[in-house]
């Protein structure tokens, strides 16, 4: 019993769920009778962007918010997105570029890092691997401790627990 288990921490996003909800906006924007004659739409920006554009930035804001609440619906963190305060006029058209945050940074994972060593059972090790933090230790019972106490603080991120071994 001196097998040591092991679970991954990650922030990965489903991008076929985020497409879910990009159409769902995009069908509800082009639907919805305060949305009319805004010219409002949303697409795709690039591989980690999004776009929403309006002739109005309520329209642009509002747009934003049906894509918020499309995510939600398909239990997909809010923490994912990364869009601006305002939308940027262009001429005459409203644009709101919206990232898509993926990954761990290396300082994240060093704050996270620094909490298991901290405040997390004794015996418990984390090693960053890219953009990911593998935890293990002898104990099943301190991995889901780890677990709880990483939940407990709200960390910027999306993050996942995979490969529990």
């Amino acid at each position: 019993m001196a097998a040591e288990s092991s679970f991954d921490v990650v922030s990965k996003l489903d991008r076929q769920e985020v497409d879910n909800a990009l159409n769902q906006t995009g069908k509800e924007l082009s639907q919805r009778f305060d949305f009319k004659g805004t010219g409002t739409t949303i697409s795709w920006q690039g591989e980690d962007g999004i776009e929403i554009r309006s002739t109005s930035e309520e329209r642009a804001a509002a747009a934003l918010e049906v894509f918020k609440e499309k995510l939600v619906k398909r239990k997909l963190s809010l923490k994912i997105l990364d869009a601006a305060d305002e939308p940027k006029i262009s001429g005459k058209e409203y644009r709101l570029p919206i990232g898509l945050k993926e990954g761990i940074t290396s300082e994240d994972a060093k704050k996270i890092s620094k909490l298991i060593r901290d405040e997390g059972p004794k015996g418990v090790k984390a090693q960053i691997q890219g953009d990911e933090l593998r935890v293990s230790s002898k104990k099943k019972d301190d991995l889901q401790a780890v677990q709880n106490l990483i939940k407990e603080k709200d960390f910027d991120l999306a993050l996942q627990f995979v490969n529990y071994r």
